[in-house]
């Protein structure tokens, strides 16, 4: 079995009331450069693989049809393209990688192909693409989207964004440039051709007018955990970013995506899963449990209700008082939310058929938007045995995406200078940076 791999996960750095914890941001607020920078350095010098960026374009809104809780507590928002932050982080390091979130619901292949493939050259072939199927309706309005796209239909899209993003990676290969000096011959004519798509939802003609990045194309990640996120993603997909909440759950995401990959005709040992897990690490268990208060204290149940209604894409307050998790998947899917995530992970939990009230359902909300319902609050050292029993148990292939609740820089540095250290003299983890490539660093 190879050794975990370990990425952090930088999409809610500044959300969620992080901004205000004692020592973060100090003297660089959101969304200053130099915090990232110095995370990343910080990261690279422990051997993280990856630092991985999500993204939304829309201020949560779904709540009470509103977005001023979402606004007045700073939930999921604000949110910057962060592709010219990963340029800046990759000036400043050497072997990291870097992960980038562009929604195929709404964005065009051909602009997204190029610009990562620009990134590519930047980072000299140390970026990962992670697309995503947009399930929220303040995204798809910034779009000119009346109302959200079918649930299927979105991944329906999803497969052929990625066809012609792969099209045209491979449009212009490596053996076509030339660029003899003495000649003045660039190019090979003849090994670059269009890719004269023509589908349900994209027409592109090709080539990308680009050169072959490093890696030939960004490792491609996708974090849909339904069963036709699984299946469509199956066909490109090389790392998946999985929210397990437990064992029994882990490994029921686990054979889905073998059983998928094999369908598609590839090698499942191929393909690892980085696990969604907020920690918190402390330099004794009290000092953690002190961090651990800290975060829960933060969360106005309208600051719940803002985050479970974006992140799901169903306004949870219309919810009436008693209700079955069957009843409550219906109305989510009728609404064209997202079927994953948290209402998945709770059917899971409980099963469809349980009744529960709304003050219930609330309380799991409020463990969910804290993360505190998967955080793994201690020292370095129970942490580390925390995650090499969960690596055991689930098979291993893959490691996991860490975030952190607490300030930034200082919560990833403790995750970078404690814990990634301490799973390092264990054995726990995959070699550091044996490649050239975040592919082949990911391939170890």
């Amino acid at each position: 079995m190879s050794g975990m791999h370990t990425a952090f996960d930088l999409s809610f750095a500044h959300t969620e009331g992080r901004w205000a914890r004692p020592g973060s941001w100090v003297g660089a607020p959101y969304p200053d450069v130099r915090i990232y920078q110095e995370i990343a350095r910080t990261a690279e010098r422990s051997g993280v693989d990856l630092l991985f960026f999500g993204d939304g374009s829309g201020i949560p809104d779904t709540w009470r049809g509103s977005m001023d809780a979402a606004l007045e507590w700073g939930i999921q928002w604000p949110r910057q393209d962060m592709s010219p932050v990963v340029a800046s982080m990759a000036a400043v390091t050497e072997k990291i990688g870097f992960g980038l979130t562009y929604s195929s619901t709404f964005a065009h292949p051909f602009t997204v192909a190029r610009l990562l493939n620009s990134l590519d050259h930047v980072t000299n072939g140390r970026l990962a693409f992670n697309v995503v199927a947009s399930a929220r309706g303040a995204d798809a309005a910034n779009y000119g989207f009346a109302e959200r796209m079918d649930h299927d239909e979105r991944y329906d899209r999803m497969s052929e964004f990625m066809t012609v993003c792969r099209a045209l990676w491979a449009s212009v290969p490596k053996e076509a440039i030339i660029a003899d000096r003495e000649t003045g011959r660039f190019a090979d004519a003849s090994l670059i051709h269009p890719i004269n798509h023509e589908g349900a939802h994209f027409r592109v003609k090709g080539p990308l007018a680009s050169m072959p990045s490093p890696q030939g194309a960004p490792v491609l990640i996708q974090a849909g955990n339904s069963p036709k996120g699984i299946e469509t993603s199956a066909a490109f997909v090389e790392l998946v970013f999985g929210f397990g909440g437990s064992v029994a759950g882990q490994l029921r995401h686990r054979e889905a995506l073998d059983a998928a990959l094999l369908r598609a005709g590839r090698d499942a040992a191929g393909v690892g899963i980085l696990w969604a897990t907020q920690v918190i690490i402390g330099r004794s268990e009290r000092e953690a449990t002190e961090r651990r208060d800290e975060v829960a204290a933060f969360w106005d149940p309208e600051a719940v209700g803002a985050f479970l209604s974006h992140n799901v894409g169903f306004d949870f307050a219309t919810l009436p008082e008693r209700f079955t998790l069957a009843e409550l998947v219906a109305e989510v899917t009728a609404a064209q939310g997202a079927q994953g995530g948290f209402v998945g992970a709770l059917v899971a939990e409980l099963g469809e058929e349980t009744t529960v009230t709304r003050t219930e359902l609330f309380e799991h909300g409020w463990q969910h938007a804290t993360g505190l319902d998967h955080t793994l609050c201690g020292t370095a050292a129970s942490v580390a045995d925390l995650l090499e029993e969960n690596f055991a148990a689930i098979g291993g292939r893959g490691g996991y995406m860490f975030s952190s609740p607490l300030a930034a820089p200082s919560g990833f540095g403790d995750i970078a200078e404690l814990l990634v250290p301490e799973l390092r003299r264990r054995g726990a983890l995959a070699p550091q940076y044996p490649g050239r490539t975040l592919r082949e660093n990911l391939a170890a």
